[in-house]
């Protein structure tokens, strides 16, 4: 099978194209022929070693759509050509990928392999941090950072689905605001521009946003913090800033106020039992139509290099896919 590498940590240069043996499965396993996978910011780090240096070369990527070809003996709700998304824990760009049973989900009939693909990361995500980690309730306000990326947009619809009275949006450029305003936010600031705090203060009448979904950390975390409401929660799950947040825990107790993390990696690896309740319900929203996965562009499996650079450019929005079946 045709694959993508990481022979060394660094740039994207450093990942070939290659020839490798198709995976075996063991009994709790299924083989799935990959149709598309999406290209994530974890997948950057893991390239240049910032997710840990495990042994190389390794195979990149988190998520995959395609079709069974084989089914691991123990595994008895899946069955061969059966369109799904996994989640294989060693890489997904690749043309064949072995995935855990509990790690691999059945798409609906109406939702197109792109469309799965693009969804695994950024559905199960947003869904996690809203429903279940921030315990969204009916007529919350809610502020998501780096609104205009793939999480971002599909945060910003879900936000809507689970009742949210108010969605805010922050971007860090102008020309990323429309994204954010077409997935649904009510209002949407560009840090660049103006103090994100003060204006969500404005738009919430001073009370705050009850729920702000933080995946940048650093300065914005701290600022984060003023402008939470009481008993509001800030969801932190990432840092892209590469930067350290710190809080005081004064700023919490007397108001009520919750600071929490998570991480789909660590769930897939300690609890993965949690994610079926997640799969049916982002896949019954993506099937009705209420969700849509952006997807911004598209490449090639052997134009993974160039996938790469554009994600880090930062000119990015929505998900980012690698096409990896032959079309006749």
């Amino acid at each position: 099978m045709k694959a993508i590498i990481v022979s060394e940590y660094g740039l994207p240069e450093t990942m070939k194209y290659i020839d490798l043996e198709t995976p075996t499965i063991h009994s709790k396993q299924v083989l799935i022929r990959v149709e598309a996978t999406s290209v994530n910011f974890a997948d950057i780090k893991a390239r240049y070693g910032r997710k840990g240096k495990g042994d190389l070369p390794f195979i990149p990527g988190l998520d995959a759509a395609g079709v069974i070809e084989q089914v691991g003996t123990d595994v008895k709700h899946l069955k061969v050509g059966q369109r799904v998304i996994a989640f294989p824990k060693k890489g997904s760009y690749a043309e064949y990928v072995a995935a855990d049973g509990n790690l691999t989900f059945a798409i609906p009939d109406n939702v197109d392999f792109h469309t799965a693909a693009a969804c695994p990361i950024v559905s199960f995500t947003s869904y996690k941090l809203l429903a279940d980690v921030a315990r969204l309730r009916e007529g919350e306000t809610v502020l998501i950072h780096a609104a205009a990326g793939g999480i971002g947009t599909t945060a910003i619809q879900l936000a809507k689905i689970l009742g949210a009275k108010q969605v805010i949006g922050m971007v860090g450029s102008y020309n990323k605001m429309e994204i954010a305003k077409r997935a649904g936010a009510d209002h949407v600031i560009c840090h660049e521009e103006e103090d994100f705090a003060n204006k969500v203060r404005e738009l919430t009448n001073g009370e705050g946003a009850d729920v702000i979904l933080d995946s940048i950390s650093g300065k914005v975390t701290e600022k984060s913090l003023e402008c939470l409401a009481y008993y509001g929660r800030i969801v932190h799950f990432g840092n892209s800033s590469g930067e350290i947040g710190n809080f005081k825990t004064q700023d919490l107790h007397s108001s009520c106020r919750s600071v929490l993390g998570f991480s789909l990696g660590t769930t897939r690896n300690k609890r993965p039992e949690l994610l079926k309740e997640t799969a049916n319900q982002v896949m019954k929203y993506i099937a009705d139509g209420s969700l849509e996965i952006v997807i911004g562009k598209r490449f090639k499996l052997e134009e993974a290099v160039e996938a790469h650079q554009w994600v880090e450019s930062r000119r990015s929005t929505g998900k980012v896919l690698l096409e990896v079946r032959k079309r006749d």
